[in-house]
């Protein structure tokens, strides 16, 4: 959500702002609905205020036995109490309006992302690690994956397209990937493990920007709850409608949780294969800051992220998102991209963004220095610690073996029971 205060000091750089995200100027319609609003707020206060003006004469024209002009008076404040519903339903209305009209419009983007149509013009800023010679061609995980236990055929038995079943040592080693990613996070990191509602209320996914334009996106209950396409909602959540203390700041919150996403925009892409499913894992890293400490806070993140790829040896690079590729509650967004041999190229395990107080002010979320009357607006952010599954591929392809075993990362091993790769069935 966008500051109106600061639409109404400066609407041509907001114009601007919108510009660098390909959207045309809305500062005349938002500046419209919202002066209009203040017209009949403005009306209804008049008009109050007349009332009472009125109500109280009335009393005295009675006292001094001024018949014709009580009566007057009376017919006056009878006709403000009739209009005064009128004005407050009127202004609820414009209101709603330039509610909706905000919710809708992306956050701004800041002032070192690149500009940019799409995924083309991101800026690559860095690469670690070299990608493996392989003395074989490598093969794409969705075609040696079933040997070692990617069911495919059985997820999409039971669920349908996008659905994978995961069996013996696949799923063992999937369940230590979690894990080992859990524990870097929480343990060297400094993030707090939270268990978090996988169904959450419209409000939730309002506050964290996927409500109203996303909906289609997602999975909804037959009750009205929805399933949760990353735990971002429910962590960033739990400061919603709260003044935090200056003090507890910053919190770093991580959760392994299941994801739902329909991948409604996604069609024909990444039919074959674990990288794009409708129900996956991901431990997820959010923090909520003030806002002076909030591009630190980001770099800090991205370093959590890159640190699970570093200890898995898995080649990657990360990028600086453009403005056309940037997520519509970002202001600034690095990816992470893995290197898989099959398709010789980076693809994307993490996104970490900076929100700013784009989410803060859709949920209320503020923060108040000790001794300060002001609050201000929290800053949070989010990231992939990793997603699981697109991790769980890039182990799988980078770490196969000639006879399609997969060796297992030495990071993994006090995870996976004495298991040192898994091996074809």
């Amino acid at each position: 959500m966008h500051d109106i205060r600061l639409i109404r000091e400066n609407p041509v750089a907001f114009d601007a702002a919108l510009g660098r995200r390909g959207l045309e100027p809305l500062s005349a319609n938002i500046l419209a609905l919202d002066e209009k609003s203040r017209a009949i707020k403005t009306e209804w206060q008049q008009a109050q205020a007349r009332r009472n003006e009125a109500s109280k004469a009335i009393g005295q024209a009675i006292a001094a036995k001024d018949v014709a002009t009580a009566d007057a008076l009376k017919t006056e404040v009878a006709a403000l109490k009739e209009r005064m519903p009128a004005l407050e339903a009127e202004e609820r209305s414009v209101g709603e309006l330039l509610t909706a009209l905000l919710a809708a419009i992306p956050n701004l983007p800041a002032s070192d992302v690149p500009d940019g149509a799409d995924e083309a013009d991101n800026v690559e800023l860095s690469r670690w690690g070299t990608p493996r010679d392989f003395d074989f061609a490598p093969q794409d995980h969705a075609d040696f994956g079933p040997s070692l236990g990617l069911d495919f055929e059985g997820g999409a038995a039971l669920s349908g397209a996008r659905f994978t079943a995961l069996r013996g040592q696949m799923a063992r080693l999937h369940r230590a990937l979690a894990q080992f990613m859990l524990d870097m996070q929480t343990a060297t990191h400094g993030y707090e493990e939270m268990i978090v509602p996988l169904l959450v209320k419209d409000d939730a996914l309002f506050g964290t920007g996927q409500l109203p334009k996303f909906a289609e996106d997602l999975f909804k209950t037959t009750d009205g709850r929805w399933l949760i396409p990353t735990a971002e909602v429910s962590l960033t959540n739990l400061v919603a409608e709260q003044i935090v203390p200056e003090d507890r700041l910053p919190l770093r919150l991580t959760a392994l949780t299941p994801c739902f996403r329909s991948e409604a925009g996604s069609a024909g892409r990444d039919t074959r294969g674990f990288i794009r499913q409708h129900q996956f894992e991901k431990v997820e890293l959010v923090a909520i800051c003030k806002p002076e400490d909030s591009d630190a806070e980001h770099e800090r993140m991205v370093a959590a992220a890159e640190a699970v790829l570093q200890a898995l040896n898995l080649p990657y690079r990360k990028m600086l998102l453009c403005t056309g590729d940037m997520g519509f509650g970002a202001r600034k967004t690095y990816d992470l991209e893995v290197w898989l041999p099959s398709q010789a190229t980076y693809r994307e395990i993490s996104s970490v963004s900076n929100c700013g107080d784009f989410q803060a002010r859709r949920m209320n979320a503020r923060t108040r220095a000790e001794g300060a009357k002001q609050t201000m607006f929290l800053h949070t952010l989010n990231g992939s610690g990793l997603a699981v599954g697109r991790t769980l591929v890039a182990v799988l392809e980078n770490y196969q073996q000639a006879d399609g075993s997969v060796l297992i990362p030495d990071a993994l091993l006090p995870y996976m029971g004495g298991l040192t790769k898994l091996q074809p069935k």
